[in-house]
């Protein structure tokens, strides 16, 4: 057992509560292929030596995608597989659904291979995510929404038909969908059975949102957890003088217990739910030196199970 196993007791996984996990994000991973990024392998080795037992898939083609590969580098871990990513622009255009089923067959297909039960689809910013240039207006028309909305609740159903996996919608920042408001509407135009919430504490918290009244006002919309906290007074900075997300994300995401919301009362919140529910850490580190994050992955784990009970490895 390595001195981060032994620190964050990977060996002793709690039995009951939140699975807790981890993703690519959190090391960085933001494109399946880039010169900067962690060699995949390394990845792998440093969520088991952080103590996770969870992980998600990441931008697809960053693990392998040969899902027996996947399966046996996993295993070799002791590593499973949570969910997988997809990516979606619906308000666009009825083009766009070809775009979503093509990646859809892809990750909802490994994922499924390897016994994942979730997709977590983040809809397309309103900005580039290159060079925070503006791609289209801030907000969306009436007939942009219905198009989102019901473009997701067919990409659900047929997600939940063909491969038994139930899609669960990322809210983002510079996205159309972020604040409080927003996603109340979304989830008011859309399918219970077909769309539910990958709830972002620090995306949702980015734009003021109050994640424990979410919780607690749409219990039943909660399918899925992304843990990350925000620095407060920073982001009023961002929002203010307008900077892209895509350039503030290193900065304004911080490490565990530094910033807000508070993970304790959100993790007790979903665990009244479903102790079942997933609660993945995952922090926004675009270009971070690769040394950096498994000494944060270890701490924040260590905080997570520190905080509260409620949380398990499996």
């Amino acid at each position: 057992m390595t001195d981060t196993e032994t620190r964050t007791g990977a060996m002793a996984p709690h039995t009951q509560g939140l699975r807790i996990g981890t993703a690519p994000d959190s090391w960085g991973v933001w494109f399946p292929e880039h010169p900067a990024q962690i060699p995949w392998q390394r990845f792998l080795d440093e969520v088991h030596a952080a103590g996770y037992h969870w992980i998600e898939l990441g931008p697809y083609g960053y693990l392998p995608t040969d899902p027996h590969e996947l399966q046996d580098e996993l295993g070799e871990r002791d590593l499973e597989l949570s969910a997988g990513t997809v990516f979606t622009g619906f308000h666009k255009g009825e083009e766009q659904w070809q775009r979503a089923w093509d990646q859809a067959v892809k990750v909802a297909g490994l994922a499924h291979a390897l016994g994942a039960e979730h997709i977590v689809v983040i809809p397309d910013m309103w900005r580039s995510e290159h060079d925070g240039s503006a791609l289209e207006p801030r907000t969306l028309t009436e007939e942009q929404w219905l198009a989102l909305c019901s473009g997701h609740d067919r990409l659900g159903q047929a997600l939940l038909e063909e491969y038994g996996v139930h899609q669960q919608f990322h809210s983002h920042a510079d996205s159309h969908v972020g604040t409080y408001r927003e996603v109340e509407k979304l989830l008011e135009l859309t399918d219970q059975r077909y769309l539910n919430l990958c709830l972002d504490t620090g995306h949702f918290a980015y734009y003021g949102g109050d994640n424990v009244k979410m919780i607690e006002a749409h219990p039943d919309r909660i399918g899925y957890l992304h843990l990350k906290q925000i620095d407060s007074e920073l982001r009023f900075e961002i929002l203010k003088n307008d900077v892209p997300f895509s350039e503030s994300a290193i900065d304004v995401m911080v490490e565990p217990p530094t910033g807000i919301p508070d993970f304790a009362p959100i993790i007790e919140a979903v665990s009244a739910i479903d102790q079942n529910i997933f609660a993945i850490v995952e922090q926004d580190m675009p270009g971070v030196d690769i040394d950096v994050p498994l000494g944060i992955a270890a701490r924040t784990r260590e905080h997570i199970f520190g905080c509260t009970p409620l949380t398990r490895n499996r």
